[in-house]
């Protein structure tokens, strides 16, 4: 009854409030290690746009929105690097309709991600992992020339998992090191751990340090499923372009809790 008499409230009255705690949260997390490496699926942008009775690029843009927010927000605490989950293998599956409008906006992002000052003043590096092929040619291109502009940067480290399935990115590393084998570069020998990640998408990528999944559901949805052995997973019950900075910095708060033993 409480929260059904509070959502009627306008949200303004409780900003000053939540300015105050934000700002605490900031100065905690900020005077503990930090991570190096966060992860997120961005989930929730369909739903939380039918909530609102919007098609669902309507969602898919906010989205968008809130991850140049996060973008910021890791810029600020010092995180190096950021990985998202922007469209599966999987998500060739919806719609024609739905499909076009992701692409298009793709294409979009790409184009402004090169023309942003903040990732030239940062110097954010664009990483695309997926199978670009997969990818139309327009969206293609745009990826590559942000790759291409942002290279010789080393201070940030923005990674877009477009086209991109945990296992398909495990069998094109296998593929990629049978035909090296085969080919004499490599030997049978010489492969472990190590040389696998050599072999991923973006080779010898720092694991992440925290996997976050907005939206409510539990699961991984064959995100990264080599490199997050050991990271730290968070499930957060908003949906994506509802994720807030308090969200955030609460996250790092718990992780900044946690032992991390790596199997030890």
């Amino acid at each position: 009854m409480l929260r059904g008499l509070l959502s009627h409230i306008p949200h303004i009255i409780f900003k000053p409030v939540y300015d105050i705690y934000e700002g605490y949260l900031l100065e905690k997390v900020k005077s503990r290690e930090l991570p190096s490496h966060v992860a997120i699926i961005m989930d929730g942008n369909r739903r939380w746009a039918r909530k609102l009775e919007k098609p669902p690029w309507y969602g898919h843009l906010f989205g968008s929105k809130k991850l140049e927010e996060i973008l910021e927000w890791c810029h600020e605490l010092g995180i190096r690097t950021l990985t998202v989950y922007a469209f599966s293998t999987e998500n060739f599956k919806r719609t024609p309709e739905e499909v076009n409008a992701l692409m298009n906006l793709f294409e979009q992002k790409f184009k402004e991600l090169i023309q942003d000052e903040r990732v030239h003043k940062y110097g954010i590096r664009v990483n695309v992992l997926g199978r670009k092929e997969l990818l139309p040619e327009n969206v293609r291109k745009a990826a590559e020339e942000a790759e291409r502009v942002t290279r010789k940067y080393t201070n940030y480290t923005l990674n877009v998992a477009l086209a991109y399935g945990g296992r398909s990115e495990i069998a094109d590393a296998v593929k990629d090191i049978v035909r090296d084998v085969q080919e004499g570069r490599i030997s049978v020998e010489d492969i472990d751990e190590g040389l696998i990640k050599r072999y991923l998408y973006y080779p010898n990528m720092s694991d992440p340090d925290i996997v976050i999944r907005t939206g409510g559901e539990v699961r991984i949805s064959n995100f990264l499923l080599y490199q997050i052995a050991y990271s730290e997973l968070f499930f957060v019950d908003v949906y994506f372009p509802e994720f807030r900075k308090i969200d955030f910095l609460r996250i790092i708060r718990e992780y900044q809790k946690r032992q991390r033993r790596f199997g030890r």
